[in-house]
């Protein structure tokens, strides 16, 4: 893989990492971000812990296929934020929920980038 793709693979990597860096110091500000309220009780504690985890577990599907230059990584980044892409567009259209088209350009931004670095990448070991 040319190393201009390959430092544009690990962007959205560190990009994902950086917000789920702000879950862990900073769930308030993370949430403003996405336009969530910061929730109460349990209910805070799933939401940290899912969102970061899900933050943290892209970033390092990004960042594993731009250092080890296996597809599967990438294919698994795509997997996921065009998974997060998808139930917005179902949330929209089966919810009420307002169409975020803003969110949505980001994610499927970063699912081609995993696409294209995916198919320019080796299968995995």
């Amino acid at each position: 893989m040319p190393l201009p793709l390959r430092l544009l693979a690990a962007l959205p990597g560190l990009l994902f990492g950086v917000i789920a860096l702000q879950w862990l110091f900073d769930p308030a500000g993370a949430a403003a971000v996405l336009d969530l309220p910061l929730l109460r009780g349990a209910a805070r504690s799933t939401q940290i812990g899912d969102t970061g985890a899900f933050f943290l577990g892209v970033s390092a599907c990004y960042l594993l296929g731009a250092i080890r230059l296996e597809r599967q990584w990438f294919a698994a980044a795509a997997l996921f934020v065009g998974g997060a892409a998808a139930f917005r567009v179902a949330a929209w259209a089966l919810h009420g929920a307002p169409f975020a088209i803003d969110k949505i350009a980001v994610e499927l931004f970063s699912v081609a980038i995993a696409s294209l670095a995916a198919s320019r990448t080796r299968g995995g070991r």
